[in-house]
């Protein structure tokens, strides 16, 4: 096969925005709100509240040093220069497991909802449509940014609309709390909010395949604030028209609060949400080649070090749809998954941090990235006690 020298430079602002939201929004807002509210009924909309800071705090740290890793290296780079490359190896090692696990994972959501209608075989269509991006992705970067920003609009659309439909039947009482907060019942609620607010750095990684590497920065800052309005707007919406028994006590929330405008809703969101993972699982197949192939680079990996003639990883695409595809075989089961997904990727999200403290001087930036850091890291250990 053929060797580039180097990836092609296509992705503009709006294909790194998508491929943010995209590996963002997938099946986690449609399932974690119900989650969220048996735990801890209205005051979970403070655990969404409380993980967006943490997040944002996350990305600023990221976007603060995103351009010094603009010429290759991607994560890499960063975690060489400051942490050295005994610890950098590990750390993006580790971004790699979350990454494949991550594709497992929506893969695994994808066969849940698919399951709604009566399909069977769920697992070899899971495999298919793994099979299915790769093949995307390796005809060329172009077209999986281009089907990127497809999908994303095709899912965020509706989640506003949805949104903006049910204001109108929110009612006061209905975001009254009923039961006191419990410290316990917070930090479990935070835990499990994490999970949808991963997969925002998606953004940062294609740096090599964008027409203006500072692009990235921006392109960071937008998803969170895409990200974050969505997620607060819909989460106010749903508790505030149906309460928060009502959610807690549904399997599907966002189809329940939906049917209130909706008639027979149920069909409506699994569409949805079936296209929301399905962009997820293309933001996320991105991300995990364009990591092992620039690891396969650093330590003269063969084959997995090369780019195809179209100037995509080739080799690491293959490999990282065929691991994330066996591991369908061993469990599709999507909360188990979705929490080694979860755990790999916060520690990243913690030295993103440390990074960021450690190399910007500026003091309100050096405030953001220790709230990102200690924020994560109390995440990190609560998630291995509770």
């Amino acid at each position: 096969m053929a060797e580039t020298t180097s990836y092609r430079r296509s992705l503009g602002l709006l294909e790194l925005v998508s491929l943010g939201v995209g590996g963002t929004i997938g099946s986690g807002i449609f399932v974690v709100p119900g989650i969220a509210a048996r735990l801890t009924g209205v005051w979970s909309l403070g655990a969404w509240l409380i993980v967006a800071v943490s997040a944002s705090c996350v990305l600023f740290s990221l976007a603060s040093v995103s351009a010094r890793f603009t010429d290759s290296g991607g994560f890499y780079s960063l975690f060489e220069s400051v942490f050295g490359r005994k610890m950098a190896a590990p750390l993006i090692v580790i971004y790699l497991v979350s990454s494949v696990f991550g594709i497992s994972t929506i893969a695994a959501g994808i066969g849940q909802y698919i399951g709604y209608f009566g399909l069977s075989q769920v697992l070899i269509i899971e495999i298919g449509i793994i099979a299915g991006f790769c093949c995307i992705n390796i005809i060329g970067i172009s077209l999986a940014g281009k089907t990127e920003t497809i999908l994303t609009l095709i899912k965020i659309v509706p989640l506003i609309l949805i949104a903006l439909l049910l204001l109108p039947f929110v009612r006061m009482e209905n975001l009254a709390p009923a039961a006191p907060l419990t410290a316990a019942g917070l930090l479990a609620t935070v835990i499990i909010v994490y999970w949808p607010f991963t997969g925002f750095e998606i953004s940062a990684i294609p740096v090599e395949e964008t027409t203006d590497p500072r692009l990235i920065k921006k392109s960071l800052i937008c998803v969170m604030a895409i990200v974050v309005s969505v997620y607060l707007l819909l989460n106010i919406a749903l508790i505030g028209s149906v309460g928060a028994a009502v959610l807690a006590a549904s399997p599907a929330p966002v189809a329940t609060a939906a049917a209130l405008v909706i008639a027979d809703a149920g069909p409506f969101v699994v569409c949805i949400g079936i296209v929301a993972m399905l962009s997820a699982i293309n933001a996320y197949i991105v991300g995990t080649s364009r990591i092992l192939q620039n690891l396969s680079a650093r330590f003269r990996i063969p084959r997995l070090r090369e780019l195809g003639g179209r100037g995509t990883p080739v080799y690491a695409l293959v490999a990282g749809c065929g691991i994330s595809a066996a591991l369908l075989l061993f469990s599709n089961h999507f909360a188990e998954l979705a929490s080694i997904s979860v755990i790999t990727t916060l520690i990243p999200y913690l030295f993103f941090c440390i990074a960021s403290w450690i190399l910007v001087k500026e003091t309100r930036m050096r405030v953001v990235s220790a709230a990102g850091a200690l924020s994560t890291f109390a995440i990190l250990i609560l998630y291995f006690l509770l």
